[in-house]
């Protein structure tokens, strides 16, 4: 009982998202009054998403897991995989991007607007908003954040400066997340450049890299990586031990996120190519020679065969 009221902290954070929730209703408030109402429930129904990602942020760094991490490297483990995947994914879901655009004054917007797509001054910010939202680059960029910061000395550093630890782990912990689930889940007005083929595989790629750092961290070492997690004062577990519990958190949980994000991504391959063989013959080759000879193998029935297109 002692872990779940001990620790519970006041972080400057709160103020942060409490404007963003207060700029997003005033954008959903702007963009209702000129929107069908079919479009005003469906916004309303993803800012639940967006909601529930900020208030999972907040939990996360102001709650005892919080307080605990610094003691426990497992627990530690925990909050890693809650900020990289867990809030990001809610945010993408929750697409606060144009609510949060049409909170700024219509003058602000507008200049805004020209100022970013139409000036000659903004150029490094395109280049800059293009590079972010490359598919390779989010890929890259997730996996890096999360291998590099469980560098030893890296860690240690974070560990021992709380600058380092909230504004740059933590930060870039959410940033890679945001920026990888935008390449997997359509957050309106964007929407992934990739197809499902590749975003299996980026989701693949990105839980196997986690698997192979917990062996790392477990199997392949018998030391304890993390000097700050030696002789914590009341802290009867022994560093190496902690470490192995959070590699195995890192082994399991991983499929937490992993599993559903391919689920996600299978249904909407067969949504998109029509039914479960079709996407197998894409995945083997067997689509493209088909379509290159001119012909599709279809059901054997009688009759002229209607084409259908789905809507949205």
């Amino acid at each position: 009982m002692r872990a779940l009221t001990q620790g519970w902290s006041f972080d400057p954070t709160i103020y942060a998202l409490v404007v963003t929730v207060a700029a997003h209703e005033l954008g959903l408030h702007r963009l209702a009054r000129r929107s069908s109402q079919r479009n005003r429930r469906a916004r309303r129904r993803r800012s639940g998403a967006f909601y529930a990602g900020l208030g999972l942020l907040l939990l996360t760094i102001d709650s005892p897991l919080d307080y605990w991490s610094g003691s426990y490297f497992y627990v530690h483990m925990i909050e890693h995989i809650i900020l990289m995947f867990f809030v990001p994914i809610l945010v993408v879901w929750g697409a606060p991007w144009n609510p949060l655009l049409f909170a700024l004054p219509v003058r602000w917007r507008r200049a805004t607007g020209r100022f970013f797509y139409l000036s000659p001054r903004a150029r490094p910010y395109r280049a800059l908003g293009r590079l972010v939202r490359n598919p390779w680059f989010a890929l890259v960029f997730m996996n890096v954040v999360m291998l590099g910061w469980h560098v030893p000395r890296l860690f240690d550093l974070a560990e021992t400066n709380t600058v380092i630890h909230i504004v740059l782990m933590h930060g870039s912990y959410v940033v890679a997340g945001v920026l990888f689930w935008l390449q997997i889940v359509p957050s309106f007005p964007m929407t992934p450049k990739k197809g499902f083929v590749w975003q299996g595989s980026a989701i693949l790629v990105t839980n196997l890299l986690m698997t192979m750092l917990a062996i790392s961290m477990s199997i392949l070492t018998s030391s304890s990586w993390y000097s700050v997690y030696d002789h914590v004062p009341g802290v009867t577990l022994s560093p190496f031990a902690d470490q192995q519990i959070g590699a195995a958190i890192l082994w399991i949980c991983g499929d937490f996120w992993a599993l559903p994000g391919i689920s996600y991504v299978i249904r909407k391959a067969i949504r998109t190519e029509g039914s479960a063989g079709a996407v197998l013959d894409r995945l083997t080759g067997r689509a493209s020679t088909l379509e290159g000879l001119g012909h599709w193998p279809t059901a054997s029935v009688e009759g002229p065969v209607t084409v259908t297109s789905e809507g949205e």
